[in-house]
């Protein structure tokens, strides 16, 4: 999951509650001084949440942005139902697509870091991109994990709702730290299980299912591509989720460049949060040619 540097809100963010059919949904929302560009929608990971952009919201909205990062349902401070099939991918879309609706009438460039971006696939496909600027696929791939990360996510799969998640955390977090994981600060340590253990443990088992066994619809997503909606593949370098190549086959599909940010890994906005910052302004001003330089 990402940690991110820090927990302080920039100037100029504030949290916010934006609202869906099913429930309100907590998000932070960050704007420009003047006259936006456009709106940015970052959507989190599977045991991420918005806090992941948070160093990210500043300097998107000093380059002209509004900029809007939510928890999904189920996440973190936004609550869901205790019944797994609440989280499917087709209800995880609808939500995002009546945030995107919500933040109109002009189209809104979508962000999917990991699991998110497999949502915000699923919504491109289900509205035939409509409402959608653009759609970024942020250390996302083609269809589900490959098989290296199927024992501990099948472990945990078999584990929940049952095992309190207090415990699965304690659990993940000495793997973690055997495997090198430095938090930034006591703060952001603590932080990291709370978010953690305010999951749905419902929604958790469903998203986790989802990242075993989703299809690969690539050649759907490029039919889209050809009908006119960008579709743009970032990553790290230094990704350990999908392999690069998948990744890169994405891109070729959709008739794209895959865009590399340097020093990162699966976690760009909070590993390098200028540089992707820098790199994600280029490339949406790409499709905004009034906006360019």
């Amino acid at each position: 999951m990402s940690t991110p540097p820090y927990l302080d809100l920039p100037d100029g963010a504030r949290r916010v509650s934006l609202g869906t059919s099913s429930g309100l949904l907590a998000g932070l929302r960050s704007e420009p001084g003047g006259e936006p560009i456009g709106t940015i929608l970052l959507v989190p990971g599977w045991t991420g949440s918005k806090e992941d952009f948070i160093a990210v919201l500043g300097p998107l909205a000093e380059r002209g942005w509004v900029v809007v990062s939510y928890d999904q349902r189920g996440q973190y401070e936004s609550s869901g139902p205790d019944d797994e099939a609440a989280y499917s991918l087709p209800l995880l879309a609808r939500d995002l697509l009546e945030i995107v609706a919500s933040l109109g009438p002009e189209p809104v460039h979508v962000i999917g870091h990991s699991f998110g971006g497999l949502v915000a696939r699923e919504a491109a496909l289900a509205s035939g991109g409509q409402g959608f600027a653009s759609l970024v696929l942020l250390c996302s791939g083609p269809s589900a994990l490959p098989s290296s990360h199927h024992d501990g996510l099948g472990a945990l799969h078999a584990a929940l709702p049952h095992v309190p998640l207090g415990v699965v955390y304690d659990v993940k977090e000495v793997a973690d730290i055997e495997g090198g994981w430095v938090p930034p600060s006591a703060e952001v340590s603590a932080f990291m299980r709370h978010r953690f253990v305010s999951n749905s443990p419902y929604g958790l088992r469903a998203k986790t299912g989802i990242m075993l066994d989703t299809p690969d619809r690539t050649d759907e997503l490029a039919a889209l591509a050809r009908d006119g909606l960008p579709v743009l593949v970032v990553y790290g370098p230094a990704d350990d989720a999908w392999p690069l190549s998948e990744q890169d086959r994405v891109a070729a599909a959709v008739g794209s460049t895959p865009v590399i940010i340097p020093g990162t890994g699966h976690s760009p906005a909070a590993e390098m949060p200028d540089v992707t910052a820098d790199v994600i302004d280029a490339l949406l001003r790409s499709l905004h040619p009034a906006a360019r330089g």
